[in-house]
């Protein structure tokens, strides 16, 4: 496998002197997907037009694309459909799992949970009223809090911040019994770990393409919907393109079938594209050996940073089984630390309060850009290069 992630590492533009390690929040350019995108705007939306929607097939690039993405979560055939924010498939998931539970009124999520998660269920629960209410727990008691007045148990597999990882098909198992449904939320798994939502019995679950799956910034969401329930939800978001015959023009909405029903508006189809160049780099990649990668290189950067830089404390589990494709550390200085990194050429990012996070990916992450990652840390560390009021002027983006 080592010459795989080789290979895959040369499938990626990675600027000369830097070592990236924030995949975790935006992949990096895969190098097929420039040629792809400007192949797609040249030949289909330049020579086509119009009638490349059925020619060049961009009607049916949401399913398609979303079988390639099916295979590394574990999703049969014909569950998967892209478009749209993930914000806006987590909405659905949200709305249609309670409209199977129509007599239980509790949202159940965790306070680990990303914060644009808890504010779709938020808002929801205000829009839907009769008593809805979103309830959170602490992620370590999340699973004593389910029982038999929560309809839905909203739960995102790693927490963004410490790369902690819930363990999604216990969580499941729980809420089943209870009679909840479940929605996996996706964003920091499908491409950083094994998946296997049929095994796990999800629901419903939903993630990104623009982190590990490299999709570029606005790559479009995906939502899976269980088999079992494809065809008994209706969308609260019915838009045109899930319609049963969205170019029958009809009056009255009809859902489509399945996970047709799931797709709202006209596909982003230059996002596609660059889409669907990303997933070519997995053709051929097992997710086991990219786990046992991931966590070879975890290891080795909380080993060295703690050796080197005893002023971070590790925000990350050390167990495996309870660890995403990040580690993350706290220091009071987080923000500044972070800045001088980059500056470095080491490019992390930061999360409110005090967290500095790292994301590790092997498709393009080795052994010997993390230790070169340590070692600049552990620079920037001992020489206070972080101690600079540059390094405190923070942008809109951290």
């Amino acid at each position: 496998m080592t010459d795989l992630f080789k290979a895959t590492k040369a499938m990626f533009h990675l600027p000369q002197g830097m070592i990236y390690l924030d995949g975790n929040s935006l992949g990096p350019l895969p190098r097929a997907a420039s040629e792809r995108v400007a192949r797609m705007m040249q030949d289909e939306w330049g020579e086509m037009l119009i009638t490349a929607w059925n020619r060049a097939g961009w009607m049916d690039q949401p399913a398609r694309l979303g079988d390639r993405i099916g295979r590394l979560i574990g999703a049969p055939a014909g569950t998967v459909v892209l478009g749209d924010t993930l914000s806006i498939k987590v909405f659905q998931a949200l709305a249609a799992a309670l409209s199977l539970r129509s007599d239980r009124r509790v949202i159940l999520s965790d306070s680990g949970n990303f914060p644009s998660d808890l504010y779709m269920a938020e808002g929801l629960a205000g829009l839907l009223g009769q008593d809805h209410v979103l309830k959170i727990a602490p992620p370590e008691d999340l699973g004593a809090a389910i029982d038999e007045d929560v309809a839905v148990l909203l739960v995102t597999e790693v927490d963004y911040r410490t790369g902690r990882r819930h363990d999604l098909d216990e969580l499941t198992r729980r809420a089943h019994a209870a009679g909840a449904l479940v929605i996996w939320d996706l964003a920091h798994s499908a491409g950083a770990l094994p998946v296997d939502v049929t095994a796990g019995g999800a629901d419903f679950a939903a993630g990104c393409t623009y982190k590990y799956l490299n999709a570029g910034p606005g790559g479009p969401a995906f939502i899976y919907v269980a088999p079992a329930l494809a065809d008994r939800v209706r969308p609260a978001l019915s838009g045109w393109l899930g319609h049963e015959a969205p170019f029958a023009f009809d009056r009255d909405y009809r859902p489509g079938r399945g996970i047709e029903r799931m797709r709202v508006g006209t596909p982003p189809v230059i996002q596609l594209a660059a889409l669907e160049a990303a997933l070519d780099v997995w053709d051929g990649v097992d997710m086991l050996a990219l786990r046992a990668r991931s966590l070879a290189l975890t290891d080795q950067f909380i080993a060295g940073v703690e050796a080197s830089c005893p002023e971070l404390v590790l925000a990350t589990p050390r167990d495996h089984a309870r660890r995403g494709s990040q580690v993350s550390f706290r220091h009071a200085e987080g923000f500044a630390i972070m800045q001088a990194l980059i500056a470095e050429g080491v490019i992390g990012d930061f999360r409110a309060p005090d967290v500095l996070r790292f994301g590790f990916t092997p498709l393009y992450i080795d052994a010997a850009d993390v230790q070169g990652a340590i070692d600049i840390l552990a620079r920037v560390m001992r020489d206070r290069l972080w101690d600079r009021p540059e390094y405190r002027q923070r942008g809109k983006v951290t």
